[in-house]
């Protein structure tokens, strides 16, 4: 049988790009879309294949463009509709694409779907959003909380009924059960993808649905002080029902109305066995149900090697992976595990099967930045204050070189850059052939060389409580043995009845590089190996 080609977003890399933070292009202190045309040809030398801008419609920018007020519009403070026609031509010229962020759960308080459906309670677009009675006793509809703090339950008082709000009560939830609701966000999709745009990454798809009783949510026997306070209830009656899947399919079907592989990608923090549903029924559903695990795992090797077997067993078939490292609703990488180790998960990132998706300034290997409390923006930081759950640290402005404000900005930044700029920014490691950006452009440089890498099959090897491995292979072409030493102690890679043999084509250090290894391999701390295995192994297709 013929082998399948596979779709670019098979085969290619995502980059993420928070627009108030990669190039501000008007002194304002904010990046914007001109100031992301600027900085373009930085994206297409890395050799990423698709850029994901975080939201830049119009928003009263109380969650920082989350909340929407206008889906087809441009915010001002990120240029004007034509400034993004502009990006979307330019990224389409260097041979890339483009993704938008779909938020389709909630919209602001401000959006004209939410001003009328409050002015009464007869208003014609009453039901676009989820209103409830007082109850007798005077107690809240339910017990559901906001994933920011307090109740998800607001009380409007000119109409005499509370509203729903899973995030802030700025961002009430749309009523996804009203078919004028799902038809009017269906609009929005083919709004963009009339204009070109290549696909949507879908924000919190898994909340949309509520219990059509709203009943109320158990209790979190593993909840602890030190967690979000919506962490207190488990939310399996405000999140992940069973009507998103066909909601998830029709957004994949207004997606086919088009020509060209657009793509779909959810943002689902579920478990496994929930997250792979997402894929739908015969794959119809999201072509990309985002795959957290890096985000949250402990940073051990025999945990990961498990999990991502796991995760490659639970996919349904013709259902393709996907790894995320970083994003900014999560702490950096190298802020999880350090930056030695930041090496070793870029090398895993960019060589296990599936797309992986990269989060600006993770491949100069950025950190979170301490923002002092009364410089904080970010309302999870505000409303929980003594959580320290401030999404800012992570949102911080590109590095771009070492001269004033990283050359970000000419005017004072939004958020204070990393005291670091002057040594950690993309001119100095572009110029440095042992960098994490050396690192990051000559593994994507491989992966789109090599099909065993871009898209061949993924065969675990050996894990124990320092060490994971694994073959990428693809017949017809050179295979690939991966060895990763995810602490910083030496270990041994010797895994029994498995001899082999091959060329180190790039190491963490760099100092491997073009060394023959064979069987048994002595690997210093926080090193990992991407070998090109002689031909003719028996292990091999």
């Amino acid at each position: 049988m013929a082998d399948t080609k596979k779709a670019w977003w098979q085969t290619g890399i995502i980059y993420q790009v928070y627009p108030r933070s990669f190039q501000d292009s008007n002194g304002d202190g904010v990046g914007d879309l001109k100031g992301i045309l600027e900085r373009l040809d930085h994206l297409q030398w890395l050799g990423v294949d698709a850029i994901w801008l975080s939201p830049v419609f119009p928003s009263p920018m109380a969650d920082f463009g989350y909340d929407i007020s206008d889906y087809t519009g441009i915010h001002p403070l990120f240029g004007r509709p034509e400034d993004l026609d502009a990006l979307l031509q330019a990224v389409h010229e260097r041979g890339m694409k483009l993704l938008l962020d779909l938020v389709p759960n909630h919209t602001s308080d401000q959006h004209a779907w939410f001003l009328e459906s409050r002015s009464s309670r007869d208003s014609p677009k009453r039901n676009w959003y989820i209103w409830q009675n007082a109850p007798a006793d005077g107690s809240l509809p339910n017990n559901w909380l906001s994933v920011f703090g307090g109740s998800a339950w607001e009380w409007d008082g000119p109409s005499q009924q509370y509203y729903y709000h899973s995030f802030l009560k700025e961002q009430p939830d749309l009523n996804w059960r009203n078919p004028a609701v799902q038809e009017a966000m269906f609009n929005v999709m083919r709004y963009w993808l009339q204009k070109g745009v290549d696909g949507f990454r879908v924000d919190v798809l898994w909340f949309i649905f509520k219990d059509e009783q709203l009943r109320n949510n158990p209790p979190n026997p593993d909840y602890a002080q030190h967690m979000p306070a919506f962490d207190q209830l488990l939310p399996v009656y405000s999140t992940d029902q069973p009507e998103v899947q066909e909601i998830t399919r029709k957004m994949r079907g207004v997606l086919e109305e088009f020509d060209g592989d657009r793509v779909l990608v959810a943002e689902v923090y579920l478990p496994i066995k929930q997250l792979v549903t997402y894929y739908g029924i015969d794959n119809k559903g999201a072509h990309l149900p985002f795959n957290f695990l890096l985000l949250s795992l402990p940073w051990d090797a025999l945990q990961i090697a498990t999990t991502i077997d796991q995760y490659e067993g639970a996919l349904p078939a013709d259902g393709w992976p996907n790894w995320v490292l970083s994003n900014h609703d999560r702490p950096r990488i190298a802020s999880r595990v350090g930056a030695e180790q930041a090496r070793i998960a870029a090398m895993l990132l960019l060589t296990l099967r599936g797309t992986p998706t990269i989060y600006y300034g993770d491949e100069i290997g950025m950190r979170d930045v301490a923002i002092p409390f009364d410089e904080i923006k970010d309302p999870q930081g505000l409303n929980m204050p003594d959580k320290n759950l401030s999404r800012d640290p992570a949102r911080t402005p590109m590095q771009w070189d070492g001269s004033r404000n990283a050359s970000f900005t000419d005017g004072s930044p939004w958020l204070r850059l990393d005291k670091n700029f002057a040594r950690v920014n993309v001119r100095a490691q572009k110029e440095n052939n042992s960098s994490m950006l050396s690192l990051y452009r000559r593994l994507i440089s491989l992966r789109r060389q090599e099909p065993a890498l871009s898209e061949g099959t993924y065969t675990s090897v050996y894990a124990d409580n320092q060490l994971l491995s694994f073959i990428r292979q693809k017949e017809g072409s050179p295979s690939f043995l991966v060895v990763l030493n995810l602490t910083h102690r030496p270990c041994y890679f010797r895994p029994a009845g498995f001899p082999f043999g091959g060329t180190v084509e790039i190491s963490a250090s760099g100092e491997w590089e073009g060394s023959t290894v064979s069987n048994v391999i002595a690997l210093e701390g926080d090193e990992g190996l991407l070998i090109r295995l002689d031909a003719h192994q028996p292990f091999l297709l």
